[in-house]
């Protein structure tokens, strides 16, 4: 079992930056996989960054390449999302995932964090 938490939202303008936290308890994190994902008012979950068990691949959605970057350090047990020149269209509940492996639909991902709430404003 992995406990995941979250913080580091908050209530930010656009243009702001912001590095979201994801801790995790129990099992230790190294042995898996890492996403963030994050769900928007009247939207599906989607897909933001991963990260591979042991740091050396990361992958992101085309909607955030370039401003959002995962990390993870496996000794604090901690994963990272770095979040650069924020915009309103970011504004979601953000959540840590963690699962085998990447590249598989966020169904995969077996724990699951609840969220800390992202709000942008122009």
């Amino acid at each position: 079992q992995v406990q995941l938490v979250e913080s580091g939202g908050g209530l930010v303008q656009a243009g702001d930056s912001l590095r979201l936290s994801c801790a995790a308890s129990g099992r230790t994190v190294s042995s898996y996989a890492m996403v963030w994902a994050r769900q928007a008012p009247g939207k599906e979950r989607e897909f933001v960054a991963g990260i591979n068990l042991i740091g050396t691949y990361t992958n992101y959605a085309d909607s955030v390449k370039g401003r959002f970057t995962i990390s993870r350090d496996n000794a604090k047990n901690t994963v990272y999302l770095q979040i650069n020149s924020l915009k309103p269209e970011d504004t979601a509940v953000y959540y840590c995932a963690a699962g085998p492996t990447l590249g598989v639909p966020l169904s995969g991902y077996i724990y699951w964090g609840q969220g800390t709430q992202v709000t942008v404003s122009s």
